[in-house]
């Protein structure tokens, strides 16, 4: 009776956290789902250069009006485009590219985001460039999620910005090696993608808060080696993970908990070397933890396995972290993963917060101080919140709109408009 009532507590702590993470965008309705058909298939031979689209198709996003000339806020395109996966094969990427019909009123031609989203989860229905046209899914029992993305990328749209949207590449989360080509190849191909009205050369910046602060960081720290002819003027990077030994320690006990299970499948799906270690690491629960987590959205995930410890998954009863970090297979390409060994070249705005109780706020500080080590321009905000029933993520929520609206929308049309950009470096 006592373990039943505390799996019930769980699961509605954690239902309430969802409704937190979601409040933005369920207020903004459903918009019409388009079938897919093959859409997703990759080809078999993968040909052009990084950033050529593949192959493309019209959407409708939640929320559009139609008008004579197509639809308000935004005309929207599904698209497929060739990146880079994370051992350098080529790889297909896809995404949504999103032109606004409001003016752009600044200095100069339409900039253009690369938005690159929270963790949605790492199921096919999870994909961005679904839910914008759904903003909510749902499968019983517990397959639900809603594309609390919206509001930020609508207020991009409002002014002016266009918007291209990420997938992200399977088997890459939290993984700058596979995030950040993909990140910028997105913005390439949105520029190439004939009737989108997006000028070829126009600025660009990276924009992204969480999962999608750390694929905005990885881009920036790539940018001018991978894609020097971006005009990149900047990028907002809020709480990003940095180093995901001790990001899996950060989260184990708490809401998402679950994530190692995405983490690991990303791990054997780019890594094979590293399969025998986690098969060998998890027991039998952890081998179904792999199995359902490769289908789910992060709300089933929280559900399914919130305020757990990854030890009830390890046949030695250790943390996943620690089996990873004692493993040299593992360790290693870990490692290579960490944040902050390249400087970029592009102005950052940083962000944190105290609050944070999933991406530790510490480790963002170090990273800032290294980025300007490296002679990066970078503005650090630190929002000055205590702690809010940590292990939830409530925290990590709240610091979002609080950076987004504090900071982040002005100072990204400043960099677009050609001021110089503020550095709080010490």
């Amino acid at each position: 009776m006592f373990r039943a009532f505390c799996r019930l507590s769980r699961v509605a702590v954690t239902v309430a956290l969802v409704g937190l993470m979601s409040l933005g965008a369920i207020f903004i309705g459903a918009g019409t789902s388009h079938a897919e058909g093959g859409f997703y298939t990759v080809p078999k031979q993968l040909t052009g250069a990084p950033g050529d689209v593949l192959r493309s198709e019209p959407m409708t996003v939640a929320l559009s009006v139609p008008t004579p000339s197509g639809h308000f806020p935004a005309d929207a395109s599904r698209i497929m485009y060739r990146t880079t996966g994370p051992t350098g094969q080529p790889a297909a990427a896809t995404g949504t590219v999103l032109t606004p019909k409001s003016p752009w009123r600044g200095r100069g031609s339409r900039p253009l985001v690369s938005f690159t989203v929270g963790t949605h989860g790492i199921g096919p229905q999870c994909k961005t460039s679904r839910l914008l046209g759904e903003a909510l899914h749902y499968t019983p029992p517990l397959d639900f999620f809603v594309e609390y993305e919206l509001p930020s990328i609508y207020m991009l749209l409002s002014q002016g910005i266009a918007v291209v949207v990420t997938d992200y590449l399977p088997d890459t989360y939290l993984n700058p090696r596979g995030e950040g080509p993909a990140t910028i190849d997105a913005a390439r191909a949105a520029q190439r993608l004939p009737g989108a009205q997006i000028p070829a050369d126009g600025p660009v910046a990276f924009w992204g808060y969480s999962q999608g602060g750390h694929s905005a960081a990885a881009a920036a720290e790539q940018v001018s080696a991978y894609a020097p002819e971006l005009n990149v003027k900047g990028a907002f990077v809020g709480a990003p993970p940095v180093d995901m030994i001790k990001q899996l320690g950060t989260v184990d006990g708490g809401a998402l908990v679950g994530i190692n299970g995405y983490f690991l499948n990303g791990l054997m799906g780019s890594y094979p070397a590293t399969k025998p270690v986690i098969d060998d690491m998890l027991n039998r629960a952890g081998h179904e933890m792999l199995r359902r987590t490769d289908g789910q959205c992060v709300v089933e995930t929280e559900l399914t396995y919130g305020l757990r410890k990854s030890s009830e998954l390890t046949v030695s009863g250790r943390s996943i972290q620690s089996v990873l970090a004692s493993d040299r297979r593992t360790a290693k390409v870990i490692d290579s993963m960490t944040l902050g060994r390249t400087a970029p070249s592009t102005p950052i705005l940083l962000l944190t917060g105290g609050a944070d109780d999933i991406v530790s706020p510490a480790a963002v500080r170090r990273l800032g101080h290294r980025w300007c080590a490296g002679g990066t321009s970078v503005q650090l905000m630190d929002i000055p919140l205590p702690k809010i029933f940590p292990g939830l993520g409530l925290g990590h929520i709240v610091n979002m709109p609080i950076g987004e609206l504090g900071q982040g929308f002005s100072w990204l049309n400043d960099r677009f408009n050609g001021r110089t950009a503020p550095s709080n470096c010490r």
